[in-house]
């Protein structure tokens, strides 16, 4: 991800100034233990969904209500604002929230169990495209 552009800084707000941001100390880190924020809970949701690290997150169209976001947590509603405008993976969700990946993950299954959020799976390793026939495609291109 990139900082450029135009709107940059409107578009992505500072992680401090996000809901729950009240709890995070810059000289302590967070106040909160992990295991408060997600209800002791470690798997995401009853589904059991997994979340992969590269796994795109996006904001739903449905932006929740005030009944549904008064259910919301500060950190869901953080993480719901970091992807609201873009897609993020997992791990970019984390590091932009300061958020450890497994609260990450418990959050999202929380979101997309409400329909808040989308998950785009990553492409699996064996429906990739074979590496010869990619080197092909660059020769050619580098031929014409």
């Amino acid at each position: 991800m990139t900082s450029e552009g135009p709107g940059y800084l409107e578009r992505f707000p500072d992680p401090t100034e996000l809901p729950g941001s009240q709890w995070y100390d810059a000289e302590a880190g967070p106040l909160v233990r992990p295991y408060a924020m997600t209800g002791g809970r470690t798997e995401p949701g009853p589904g059991g969904v997994h979340f992969d690290l590269i796994a795109l997150v996006s904001a739903a169209d449905h932006v929740p209500d005030s009944s549904e976001d008064s259910q919301l947590g500060p950190e869901h509603r953080a993480l719901f604002t970091l992807c609201r405008f873009e897609p993020q993976s997992v791990a970019e969700l984390s590091a932009d929230a300061d958020l450890p990946v497994g609260v990450v993950r418990v959050l999202l299954g929380d979101l997309l169990e409400a329909g808040h959020v989308r998950v785009g799976r990553p492409v699996p390793p064996a429906q990739l495209p074979d590496e010869r026939i990619l080197r092909e495609v660059i020769n050619g291109l580098r031929a014409l």
